[in-house]
């Protein structure tokens, strides 16, 4: 990989980021309501409001207040909530670490379980574990989060057996084991759909994989089995996993809402869900950023996986 593609990609990634900017900012301009209302209430009075707009420099043209967000931006000032008075970074920065970690458990799940999965389905096509798994992933992809969550609760923190609290969390630096036990059922509940996706991309992908001229080829060679499937069809069978996981991560970021309120996750989505109830415009505008700047780094990740997986794949 030159490392002139390199700094394409990242060059990329920064206009990416640069045109999410302007269209956050543009969408949080037109959103309806006051901020400098939200803050002082319907019984300010209009030199208060205007008092208010001046000191955070609603009163400026739009043109001018997104420059002045994108230098703070620039320069790791993420703005000032208007809903706390606290910095935003300090706020949305650790919400982001517990989605990341709750999404990273996910997808280590999904991986450890999907990946074997999909491919006893594929050797062993047509039989009971191939039915099984397609029958599983069916029901995993038709199930929302809502409703696997609530299955969840109803049995793994029901508290007749007590298996693990429904709700909260625990920074696993206070108490490793407390802190896991919160984070079973979040991840149980996230892990089902990916799960299920996984599951079923990867025995479809080996199944074509398997009949294809490189393998017969590298059978008739006299290689073994095992070296077949591993070292040249898995390889290629995994491509198109790496994208949905890559895909996956943004999702779990800012698309889990719904499991966050339900068991109570201090999230950064469930943090933009109270920004924008409170019209909070800094929160919303780094929310999204930080959002859009993971699924950017994510899809670059992927692309190099794609090169360490398939040597055939060469960017240039």
């Amino acid at each position: 990989m030159s490392a002139t593609y390199l700094l394409k990609r990242i060059a990329t990634i920064l206009f990416t980021l640069i045109v999410v900017t302007l269209l956050v900012f543009g969408i949080t301009q037109v959103l309806p309501g006051d901020a400098a209302v939200m803050m002082l209430g319907e019984n300010a009075t209009p030199e208060q409001l205007a008092a208010v707009r001046q000191r955070l420099g609603l009163d400026a043209p739009v043109y001018l207040q997104y420059l002045r967000w994108l230098s703070g931006v620039l320069h790791g000032d993420l703005g000032t909530s208007l809903r706390t008075g606290l910095p935003v970074a300090q706020m949305m920065l650790p919400s982001f670490g517990r989605s990341l970690l709750l999404a990273f458990l996910s997808i280590g799940l999904m991986l450890v379980v999907a990946i074997p999965l999909g491919i006893l389905a594929a050797l062993r096509r047509g039989g009971p574990t191939d039915v099984g798994v397609s029958l599983g992933s069916y029901v995993g992809v038709s199930l929302p989060e809502f409703v696997t969550a609530t299955m969840v609760l109803l049995t793994l923190a029901n508290p007749a057996f007590g298996l693990f609290p429904a709700t909260g969390y625990v920074p696993l630096s206070d108490d490793l084991w407390r802190g896991l036990n919160h984070l079973v059922l979040p991840v149980l509940t996230v892990s089902v759909i990916l799960i299920a996706h996984v599951m079923r991309m990867v025995r479809s992908e080996l199944v074509d994989v398997l009949h294809t001229d490189y393998v017969r080829a590298a059978r008739l060679k006299g290689l073994s089995r095992r070296r077949v499937l591993f070292r040249h069809a898995l390889r290629n069978a995994l491509l198109p996993t790496i994208t949905i996981v890559a895909l996956d991560v943004g999702y779990l970021l800012g698309g889990i809402i719904v499991v966050e309120e339900i068991f109570a996750f201090p999230g950064i989505g469930r943090e933009l869900i109270v920004a924008i109830q409170a019209r909070d415009l800094p929160a919303i505008q780094a929310g999204a950023l930080i959002i859009a700047a993971t699924y950017a780094v994510a899809n670059f990740l992927a692309d190099l996986a794609y090169a360490a997986l398939d040597k055939r794949i060469q960017y240039a």
